[in-house]
């Protein structure tokens, strides 16, 4: 069957509804006719939604201890969500293109399904590969990760409001199945979102600890989508901002401080199903042990920043830059006393803190990016927000409750999205056939 993983153990025991079309071993033709035909279309299109040439010029840094690691593509839930954090991003939107139908949606599906399967192993896009096939046309697979371990690839899909309803009406023949939870989200004090870096129809999240494997993954989706999806907007990341497992340290932001200390943890699977997987008793029931996932493109203001003074960034944080600790005392892992004066009344740490906000958790996944400098010589330079909730209003509340951050002052929300990233697929289905059912 279509992109069968050789581990069945990596399969969850729930069965999957019945899918519409039994795809075949293999790219579909459609998806070998973008391979040969949108090869040089997707290549350019990779880098224009932003970040490619500040990401190159960061250089190629490997982490070599991790570059064998593989991620099993099948599974309960999609990888790249609880997923040890890897040290790089490409992150991709796509507007499905005018006048496809409900079987063009379909095949591109399982065709990405299919090739993420292979390069999530270390392979490949396709068995004919980068050298093999005919000689006369462009090869499948465009070879810049020949060579490369599987590097951590995860990649991870995602669905966006605008698919379930667009200017032709129900095209998909899918808004009957549009979970009432995926709406756009509402507009928050301070957006100065850019339209050409926000929403789309879908999302591919490819996360790996060397960059090229990543944008490898995106480059090569991308031609296969040709003539049924176009790159609306891209962007690469480095760094993760925030940590999912125990074992991993809690990394930096760009304004030097430790990020996401308290945040939900692969092993925490109590707080995993109540703040992150869809439910089975929640609707629509395609989207069970799925997620929401919410992108935010940051603008850090980076030279406005950097001229203030340590103990003022220290109060608009309300931890310590060096040890991560809370003002109000201890280490970087002991709970804020929210009732110490220590602890500004609008510091981010106070704002964001699930205690001040009857206990609302998400699970973030962020990485830092520099996008070359702005118009006036400035880095462009910032956070690339991702979370993942099991329902969008735990970001929308999170996010009102910080309108009176003290650190608005010094960033800018430029980019923004929301997608329902369903569950993970079985072997011999593909990505969202619960949806197609």
């Amino acid at each position: 069957m279509y992109g069968r993983s050789k581990d069945p153990a990596a399969a969850d025991s729930t069965p999957e509804p019945a899918a519409a079309p039994s795809p075949s071993t293999g790219l579909s033709r459609r998806g070998l006719l973008g391979l040969a035909v949108g090869g040089g279309v997707a290549s350019l299109a990779v880098g224009v939604g932003g970040g490619l040439a500040g990401g190159v010029a960061l250089g190629r840094a490997r982490a070599d201890a991790d570059s064998s690691v593989a991620y099993e593509f099948f599974g309960a839930h999609q990888a790249g969500i609880t997923t040890p954090v890897q040290e790089h991003l490409h992150f991709a939107s796509f507007d499905m293109m005018p006048r496809t139908d409900r079987d063009d949606l379909i095949t591109l599906l399982q065709d990405w399904t299919y090739a993420a399967s292979r390069m999530t192993k270390g392979l490949e896009v396709s068995a004919t590969g980068a050298v093999g096939g005919d000689a006369e046309v462009p090869p499948d697979d465009t070879g810049e990760a020949l060579g490369l371990p599987a590097a951590g690839l995860t990649i991870t899909f995602g669905f966006g409001p605008s698919l379930f309803e667009n200017e032709d009406g129900d095209r998909y023949g899918i808004a009957g199945h549009r979970p009432q939870r995926l709406e756009r989200l509402p507009a928050f004090l301070g957006d100065d979102l850019d339209p050409q870096s926000s929403h789309g129809d879908l999302c591919i999240q490819a996360c790996a600890d060397d960059p090229q494997v990543a944008v490898h993954a995106i480059r090569n989706l991308s031609r296969i989508a040709f003539g049924r999806a176009r790159l609306r907007w891209s962007q690469l990341g480095f760094g993760k901002t925030s940590r999912t497992t125990s074992a991993q340290a809690t990394p930096r932001n760009l304004f030097g401080f430790k990020d996401g200390t308290a945040n939900i943890l692969a092993d925490d699977a109590a707080a995993l199903d109540a703040s992150v997987w869809v439910g089975r008793a929640d609707q629509p029931g395609w989207m069970a042990g799925g997620s929401y996932l919410v992108a935010r493109k940051i603008a850090m203001l980076i030279e406005t920043w950097d001229r203030v003074r340590l103990s003022e960034q220290n109060v608009i944080v309300g931890r310590d830059k060096g040890e991560g600790a809370p003002l109000s005392g201890g280490d970087e892992f002991t709970a804020p006393d929210f009732g110490s004066s220590a602890i500004d009344r609008n510091a981010h740490v106070r704002l964001a803190h699930p205690d001040q906000n009857d206990g609302i958790r998400i699970l973030r996944r962020g990485f830092n990016y520099v996008n070359g400098n702005n118009d006036l010589g400035r880095l462009d330079a910032g956070l690339f927000f991702l979370s993942y909730q099991r329902d969008p209003a735990q970001f929308v509340s999170l996010q009102r409750r910080l309108s009176t951050d003290r650190m608005n002052e010094y960033i800018r929300h430029v980019g923004s999205g929301i997608w329902a990233v369903p569950a993970g697929a079985k072997p011999g289905s593909y990505v969202g056939a619960g949806l197609f059912a």
